[in-house]
């Protein structure tokens, strides 16, 4: 793939392999600007469902115009490949960033609320994103969030294509709802956003398992352990809200997107 042309881009090297795609940074050669595409797998390209999952990831985001949320330029199928062209983040994951050890207070407070401003604006267009974690979040060089992989994202009026028992998104952040294949709203994406705090403020998982098993019974039965126990110069207020996002039962969690970022405001004062 690496050097040969789809449609006006021009793939440069592969930085991401997942089971539904890939991603390479490319070239398009009309504007002369450097893009990240995603290129659909192609033994999913006849998936009717997979192929609509895929499309409205890209439908999904172009309604978000939001500076922590990774912009969409295209949307296209062409000699055999269905791809979306999407702004090239120069950066580094919050999950390689963690790799390095648990992030400063002040700097987990900083990308936390960027995300949690990006996952409002999606929430304020009833979308849900459904895979938040530390490895979609994207920190450009100005140290700007970027929230990437709306594949999972579900309008919330719609149950067409996810429907109860269908259990997508990435394990360890999981909301117990979402791990026991309910049906899930903006909650779940509050609890996904409290787990990547605790991951950087912590460096470690909340929930631990040898396998899915054993983690989703964690998830649903087991507390973590407490963040001031392992740091004890994180702030009580600052525990206090990360520990409401995750709360087992969705009602006593934050209600909405806006009441973390309040609660994430206060723990800076």
């Amino acid at each position: 793939m690496i050097g040969r042309t789809i449609s006006h881009y021009k793939i440069l090297e592969k930085i991401g392999d997942g089971g539904r795609s890939t991603v390479y940074k490319a070239e398009d050669v009309r504007l002369q600007r450097i893009v990240a595409i995603k290129i659909m797998s192609e033994r999913l390209i006849k998936n009717p469902k997979a192929r609509l999952r895929f499309l409205r990831e890209a439908q999904t985001v172009a309604q978000l115009d939001h500076p922590n949320i990774c912009a969409v330029y295209e949307v296209d199928a062409t000699e055999g490949h269905t791809f979306i062209a999407m702004a090239y983040v120069e950066g580094e994951s919050l999950s390689q960033k963690i790799e390095s050890g648990p992030l400063e207070i002040t700097e987990a407070i900083t990308l936390g609320l960027q995300t949690a401003r990006g996952l409002n604006a999606a929430h304020k267009k009833k979308i849900i994103h459904r895979d938040i974690k530390d490895g979609n979040i994207m920190i450009n060089e100005e140290g700007i969030v970027k929230i990437l992989d709306f594949g999972l994202s579900k309008p919330l009026e719609k149950e067409d294509i996810t429907k109860p028992r269908a259990i997508l998104g990435t394990v360890p952040y999981m909301s117990p709802e979402q791990a026991s294949g309910e049906p899930v709203d903006y909650r779940t994406d509050i609890w996904s956003l409290g787990v990547v705090m605790y991951r950087m403020l912590t460096g470690k998982h909340p929930f631990k398992g040898r396998n899915v098993g054993e983690m989703v019974r964690a998830i649903l039965n087991d507390e973590p352990e407490r963040i001031r126990e392992l740091r004890n110069d994180v702030p009580e207020t600052l525990e206090t809200c990360i520990r409401k996002m995750m709360a087992k039962d969705r009602e006593d969690r934050h209600e909405r997107m806006a009441a973390v970022i309040s609660d994430l405001r206060r723990a800076t004062s």
